[in-house]
């Protein structure tokens, strides 16, 4: 199987989950989205498939990511494209699905 992992390697929750992962012997591209931002439109992409909303996936522990609490879906998605700290991690992505991974065992849902 193949995945797909929006990655910041010095939070612990994305460690874990990539660690799960390659345990269970998955492929598994690694997407430093802070040096390699997702675009607006492609975060979009996977919400819609993970089945959430764009403010779902806000980092609300960080400050601009509260500012934009009750922002509209497209003000939300390009902030993350702007600001990219703002993203909650990991976001995985498989064949069967896109799971935001807090905790890290919800990848299992998708492999």
């Amino acid at each position: 199987m193949k995945a797909t992992i929006w990655h910041n390697p010095r939070c612990g929750t994305s460690r874990n989950t990539l660690a799960l992962l390659q345990a269970r012997g998955v492929d598994v591209t690694v997407v430093e989205y802070l040096k390699t931002p997702p675009t607006a439109d492609e975060l979009s992409r996977l919400y819609a498939v993970a089945g959430i909303a764009p403010r779902d996936g806000l980092r609300l522990t960080e400050p601009d990511a509260q500012a934009l609490r009750d922002a509209d879906d497209e003000t939300i998605l390009h902030a993350m494209e702007v600001n990219p700290i703002i993203i909650q991690r990991p976001l995985i992505e498989t064949d069967r699905g896109v799971r935001l991974c807090r905790p890290p065992e919800r990848v299992l849902e998708i492999l």
